[in-house]
């Protein structure tokens, strides 16, 4: 399959590489030039813009930052909607707001381009490894032709709904992991704060109800004092933004997933956005002194 790939970022670089490695034919785009260079060494072709992308694509895969990045890619002065074919796809695999993912699938739709919302959640390490844990949004007809790329990208691959449930599934994927690691930088501060070794309590915990993959990963790096970016802090930050935007216009209460994106406020007034989201037991300690 003729597949284009637009950003190629920590996320987007070892997604990219795994299609090729798979077999299919790649045209890329980043705005970053160096950043191409890998996936030209691996036989990837590099295009000037994402409309030249589409030009020469069947699926186009998107995976940026943040909403105005995604809208700038797809509907933008070069974007993949002046070059997309009637019959082509949009798959953006970037988190964004399912507000403005409904928005571009209609615009999309009227050029006659498929759209599928595909966020993912597993990291960096994930993306390398192939193992994402894909949520999809879009029609089960455009979701099963585009499902062989996906499976070049991750393992547990979910239709959730019409455009923008992938979007929602994916907030709710990030609620829940704020959350846990809130409360793993919180157990480990009380364990430390009662003189009792914290490492040794992670270990006993992961043994019962208390395990989950936050604990392991997240806990460990708490414990070595090392935040060297899996997700970045000012990314998380970004999609708790976007959770309390879409809950603030349904007026949802959600108050722990309030709380957590102020201390992740905190963390970026202190200059630690660049950290991975475990930092935030850095926001539990401080408040502990």
């Amino acid at each position: 399959m003729k597949v284009g790939f637009v950003g190629l970022g920590i996320m987007g670089k070892p997604m990219a590489l795994n299609l090729i490695k798979s077999g299919h034919s790649l045209c890329v785009y980043a705005r970053r030039v160096e950043s191409i260079k890998p996936l030209q060494d691996a036989g990837a072709k590099a295009c000037g813009s994402p409309k030249e992308v589409a030009e020469k694509s069947e699926v186009t895969i998107v995976m940026v930052s943040d909403t105005p990045d995604v809208e700038e890619v797809v509907l933008g002065a070069n974007g993949l909607i002046h070059g997309g074919k009637p019959g082509s796809v949009v798959v953006d695999m970037s988190t964004i707001s399912p507000v403005a993912t409904r928005t571009m699938a209609d615009k999309l739709a009227q050029k006659g381009v498929e759209m599928l919302d595909a966020p993912v959640s597993g990291g960096e390490i994930g993306a390398i490894n192939g193992t994402l844990s894909i949520m999809v949004g879009g029609k089960p007809e455009i979701f099963a032709k585009v499902k062989p790329l996906f499976e070049c990208l991750g393992k547990n691959i979910v239709l959730t709904g019409g455009n923008g449930a992938g979007q929602v599934t994916k907030a709710c994927n990030q609620i829940v992991v704020a959350l846990t690691i809130e409360a793993v930088g919180e157990a480990l501060t009380f364990a430390r704060k009662n003189g009792v070794d914290a490492a040794k309590v992670r270990e006993a915990l992961l043994g019962g109800f208390a395990n989950s993959k936050i604990l392991e990963v997240h806990g460990k790096r708490m414990l070595d004092n090392e935040f060297t970016p899996g997700f970045k802090v000012r990314l998380h930050q970004k999609d708790m933004r976007i959770v309390m935007e879409t809950a603030h216009k349904l007026g949802l209460a959600l108050p722990g997933a309030a709380l957590v994106t102020q201390h992740m406020n905190a963390l970026m007034g202190t200059g630690d956005g660049e950290l991975d989201s475990a930092a935030l037991v850095k926001v539990v300690e401080r408040m502990s002194h």
